[in-house]
């Protein structure tokens, strides 16, 4: 195990960014989860206002098996069936973070702004029953297979980084702005939120 600490990551449909993160960490030994903040889960369709719309829940699997039976070749040649060839072999289905109130996470790790705002505010509308410190952490990663990956590996360094800290909650601004110095192309916000 590379550490005790219980990293997830998150982006819209917890289909592109949050679980290549998710593939990296786990193949790194570290303990994490994936979820997304979307009210669906939308993927790449025929056209830009055409996305491919599914439930959180629906299985990867199941996916891979429609879009390849619909579109063979739109679905290859937009990364769709490769994204959730990778999917399938890391967890069943996407999850949404609304719906998560079971686990708790010393590190949250969001792909973009909009995730990360609504992953704060749900942890600030909830009761702080444990009054326990998590650390939400946006890096803002563009939403295409490329970015991801590239965004997987940053957020790979920065969790490797955090294991090393000491006292992780009065080291992390100063681990997150030496790594912020070598990932100038990942932006990110720090929010420190409470269970």
């Amino acid at each position: 195990m590379a550490s005790m600490l219980k990293f997830c990551t998150v982006c819209a449909s917890n289909n592109n960014r949050s679980m290549e993160a998710h593939r990296v960490l786990r193949e790194a030994g570290f303990n994490v989860s994936s979820f997304g903040t979307g009210t669906a889960v939308r993927l790449p369709g025929p056209s830009i206002d055409k996305p491919v719309v599914y439930s959180f829940g629906k299985p990867y699997e199941e996916m891979f098996r429609e879009l390849n039976d619909r579109d063979p070749k739109l679905y290859k040649s937009n990364g769709v069936l490769l994204m959730l060839d990778r999917n399938r072999k890391i967890k069943d289905h996407p999850e949404r973070w609304q719906e998560n109130h079971g686990q708790v996470f010393d590190v949250v790790f969001t792909c973009e702004e909009r995730c990360f705002d609504s992953v704060c505010v749900d942890l600030l509308n909830r009761e702080p029953a444990l009054n326990r410190l998590v650390h939400v952490i946006n890096v803002e990663i563009k939403d295409n297979y490329q970015e991801a990956v590239k965004g997987g590996k940053g957020i790979l360094d920065l969790a490797q980084r955090l294991t090393k800290c000491g006292d992780l909650d009065s080291e992390i601004i100063e681990a997150l702005a030496a790594w912020q110095e070598d990932y100038k192309s990942l932006p990110a916000l720090h929010q420190a939120c409470y269970y």
